[in-house]
């Protein structure tokens, strides 16, 4: 047995990405069917990072009159490098004149579902796609399974993968699932939520002598901080006076506040970008067409970017039958992508030391940290690729 649903735009996945694009859609008046493999309370309870580039944040309150971002989240003017015993704000409001907030992702997720269900927008939680077939018509499908264990066929004129980095959509797009070129990086985060007071204002990238750590926050009574670990740590071997000692040597001038440890996780690094971004009736977002490491805080940020530019391209095929900025949409998104994995990759060398680095390794980091602090320019540069590039407006860059 199967159930079959027509729409004009079929999107899989109910992250950042697909809640956004289908408001930008509904605003066109072009409807659109959102399917997830993920129950609402999973959606929204998955507790994962969120640093906010001010156009992502003006377009939240754009869209969504509800948006917490001003209330829950907090406005970053900028942040700290810390090497050599020393701190250095990059200060970004005087810099560039914008700024960043610091608004997890599963929040941005708890205000989107409930302005897009709220509106009336067709979810399909607990529903698993399977496959993709005819994006080379006019008239492509998406095969799922629902969570009865029906089939479920979703008639579109266009399909959109917002699937993640493990994405059904990118077999139908680039041939494979795995399609890309990518890099795997030889250390990761060790991460820890815990229960206590900021111990910054900011959030502080720390490069010390005994490797790379990040003092981040939540709320203001719970932290998140990482610190640089084999990718093959098991995150339960440390005990927590460990985990304390390990990130209090790699944050030297700054006495953390300590609290009850909830939550460790081992977060590896990997960059990605898919071989191609659209194929016919069928295109990616965010994840599922790239991945960055954290450490330049792009990854929601990208998703949102390729969103602005795919909702545009839309209307212009499905309300006007332009196809013109379809045809473009690859090498345009491609080019923000490339620049924010240069970005992220940057960051990522210049804060953590690879394995077998050399003493010529250690001080040429340094000299490059000392570099960006003491020019104009790179702490500019800094400051601006950090808060983010503006979005692409609905009429054109």
């Amino acid at each position: 047995m199967s159930d079959t649903l027509r729409t004009r735009v079929a999107i899989v996945g109910a992250g950042p990405a697909g809640l956004v694009l289908s408001q930008l859609l509904a605003d066109a008046g072009i409807d659109s069917v959102i399917l997830d493999s993920r129950t609402r309370e999973q959606i929204e309870t998955t507790i994962r990072a969120g640093i906010l580039e001010q156009g992502t944040v003006e377009l939240l309150r754009a869209l969504d009159p509800g948006t917490r971002v001003d209330t829950v989240g907090h406005r970053h003017d900028g942040v700290e490098l810390r090497f050599a015993g020393e701190g250095h704000r990059i200060d970004f409001a005087a810099l560039v004149g914008r700024s960043v907030w610091l608004y997890p992702q599963h929040e941005v997720l708890i205000d989107l579902l409930a302005l897009r269900l709220g509106a009336g927008q067709d979810i399909r939680f607990e529903t698993t796609a399977d496959h993709v077939e005819g994006v080379d018509t006019d008239r492509p499908r998406v095969v799922a399974v629902d969570a009865g264990g029906e089939q479920l066929v979703v008639d579109a004129d266009f399909v959109v993968g917002a699937d993640g980095s493990r994405s059904v959509v990118r077999a139908a797009v680039t041939g494979s699932q795995t399609g890309g070129y990518f890099r795997e990086y030889p250390f990761a985060w060790f991460g820890i939520l815990c229960e206590a007071p900021p111990s910054a204002d900011e959030l502080i990238y720390s490069n010390s002598e005994n490797g790379f750590a990040l003092v981040s926050q939540r709320s203001p009574e719970v932290q998140r901080m990482y610190f640089q670990c084999d990718p093959e740590a098991d995150p339960d071997a440390l005990s927590e006076a460990e985990i304390w000692d390990t990130l209090q040597s790699r944050v030297p001038g700054t006495t953390l506040h300590e609290g009850p440890i909830f939550q460790r996780d081992v977060l590896r690094f990997r960059s990605f970008v898919a071989h191609e971004l659209r194929n016919g009736r069928a295109a990616l977002v965010g994840d599922a067409a790239h991945t960055v490491p954290p450490t330049g805080a792009k990854g929601m940020n990208l998703a949102i970017a390729d969103v602005v530019l795919l909702a545009r391209a839309l209307r212009a095929l499905l309300l006007e039958g332009d196809a013109r900025l379809v045809d473009g949409y690859a090498a345009q998104a491609l080019d923000r992508i490339w620049k924010a994995q240069q970005f992220s990759w940057w960051m990522t060398s210049m804060l953590h030391l690879a394995p077998q680095s050399s003493d010529f390794d250690r001080l040429r980091q340094l000299g490059e940290l000392r570099t960006v602090v003491d020019s104009a320019a790179g702490r500019t540069y800094l400051a601006e690729a950090y808060t983010g590039w503006p979005l692409p407006t609905s009429h054109g860059d």
